[in-house]
């Protein structure tokens, strides 16, 4: 298990471009529809878990799910996998290519050019999906947007994310408890 959990993140973070937002649907895909480690919803919750956490994405959600698996060997497995194509690529580029390189060849200019459309779809694809699957729609769809509106915002007190991450999580704990003590008095 251990070494599939290492070859599946490798796989993922070698071909994936853009960054962990990119590579969520492709983790997705791999961790609950191909080897069915993981149902929908415990994959939505890591997500959550993954996102609160500082650095990496790609990194944190691999942690989560090889934790979620197999523990702490679980998450060096998985997190080794996905680190290891990235820095293995950006060291060979770093050995043969310089930025003067990079600008100055029309060629390689071209192929970074025509990745980024690529990438911005990588990344709208997962936000629609996750969106979905968390029973966001177009009723409840203002929410994440005023939020990001606000956000981008050049106001000091509300263009702070962590006050978010603080009221959906208020929210979100009132609203369980709320549900539970219906449930409760039935």
């Amino acid at each position: 298990m251990l070494g599939n959990l290492f070859l599946t993140f490798a796989k993922i973070g070698a071909f994936t471009f853009g960054g962990g937002w990119a590579m969520i649907s492709i983790i997705e895909r791999e961790v609950v529809d191909k080897n069915q480690w993981l149902k929908r919803d415990e994959f939505l919750d890591l997500l959550a878990v993954a996102q609160s956490l500082p650095g990496i994405l790609a990194v944190n959600i691999s942690v989560v799910v090889g934790d979620k698996l197999r523990g702490l060997k679980g998450s060096i497995a998985a997190s080794a996998g996905t680190i290891m194509p990235c820095f293995l690529i950006i060291l060979a580029i770093a050995m043969f290519l310089t930025p003067e390189t990079i600008t100055s060849n029309p060629v390689l200019t071209a192929i970074f050019k025509g990745i980024r459309p690529a990438v911005v779809a990588l990344i709208v694809a997962p936000v629609i999906t996750t969106a979905r699957s968390a029973g966001i729609g177009w009723k409840t769809a203002w929410i994440p947007a005023a939020v990001a509106l606000l956000i981008w915002s050049k106001w000091p007190i509300v263009s702070n994310p962590i006050l978010y991450i603080a009221l959906g999580g208020l929210v979100g704990w009132w609203l369980a408890r709320r549900s539970h003590k219906i449930l409760k008095d039935k």
